[in-house]
């Protein structure tokens, strides 16, 4: 499949940060598509405007095997961004990070196992399963040393995806997104997604916390361009595996603040000490190696940092979220 338009697509979760602009990429692409929610509700303007565009919007829990396969069955392709996210808030609560992130992507796979064993799988992975990598960058083959329960899990998922095509044939491919960001995340979402959490913090006049000196990096990848490696990844035949989807780009903490609130024209950068947990689970630099998915695919990241987070800012100031 090289072109989205007319595939059957099923987007499990794709009403989140990621899901929202996903689903509205491939409803776009004339892609005919299903997407699951845990709670209608939840994102009720969202529904009813993918509804009237002709979108598929089932609520249904994705650990519920019963209607995952109901779900999977003469789909195309079958993404899943269900899940709770947040390295601390699995270390907080492991039992529902197990539950939800483990239970629900081996609910969909069995589905898949029972009903549609040639649909591909698109999973997002993250950078955590790396754990401390170092200063250079940080490819698709090396060890990963996981230093909280949310990348443990990850790497779990993964090692299901590998059993299921051993086993059953299900192709699969798994972005390890780096740190995105862009429109859509609500102000009131603060276990992940640091940039967002700071433009809403600037804009609102606050203080920007940096935990230590913040001299850190971090690749961060705008959400159109994380949206693009998702599609370019579930669109083509040589696609397969492990990929890093990221900038290859590394920027401290601390500078990516301080270039939120001088876009902002507000905010100010507070140096505070580490919660001692954060600081035990805290990774270190992060840069991600993106030649693989470039050379497979022929995807890189576009947009720089400086007019993503512009993008960004002129958003949500436009565009005020609870």
């Amino acid at each position: 499949m090289t072109d989205i338009s007319g595939a059957r697509v099923l987007v499990v979760g794709g009403l989140g940060f990621i899901g929202g602009h996903l689903t509205r990429r491939l409803a776009r692409d004339g892609a005919r598509l299903t997407v699951v929610t845990p709670s209608r509700a939840r994102h009720i303007d969202d529904v009813g405007e993918l509804e009237a565009g002709g979108v598929r919007v089932v609520e249904a829990d994705v650990r519920d095997r019963a209607a995952m396969i109901a779900q999977v069955e003469r789909q195309h392709v079958v993404v899943n961004l269900a899940g709770q996210s947040g390295a601390v808030r699995s270390m907080d609560d492991p039992w529902t990070d197990l539950d939800v992130n483990c239970g629900g992507a081996l609910s969909l796979l069995d589905a898949l196992r029972a009903v549609n064993r040639t649909a591909k799988v698109v999973f997002t992975g993250s950078r955590l399963e790396y754990g401390r990598a170092g200063s250079t960058a940080v490819a698709e083959s090396d060890g990963g040393d996981p230093l909280c329960i949310h990348a443990i899990h990850k790497i779990t998922v993964e090692q299901y995806l590998k059993l299921y095509e051993r086993l059953f044939g299900i192709r699969y491919v798994v972005a390890r997104l780096t740190n995105p960001y862009g429109p859509g995340q609500p102000r009131s979402r603060t276990a992940y997604g640091v940039v967002n959490r700071m433009i809403h913090l600037a804009l609102g006049g606050d203080a920007l916390p940096i935990f230590g000196d913040g001299c850190q990096r971090r690749d961060y990848i705008y959400i159109d361009d994380a949206i693009d490696a998702l599609v370019a990844l579930m669109t083509n035949a040589a696609a397969a595996g492990v990929y890093n989807v990221g900038t290859g780009i590394g920027t401290p903490i601390v500078e990516m603040a301080h270039a939120i609130a001088s876009i902002a024209g507000s905010g100010r950068i507070e140096h505070c000490a580490w919660p001692p947990l954060a600081e035990q689970i805290e990774t270190g630099d992060f840069v991600a190696d993106v030649s693989r998915i470039r050379r497979d695919v022929g995807w890189q990241a576009r947009v720089t940092l400086d007019a993503g987070l512009r993008q960004t800012v002129a958003h949500y100031r436009a565009n005020v979220t609870s």
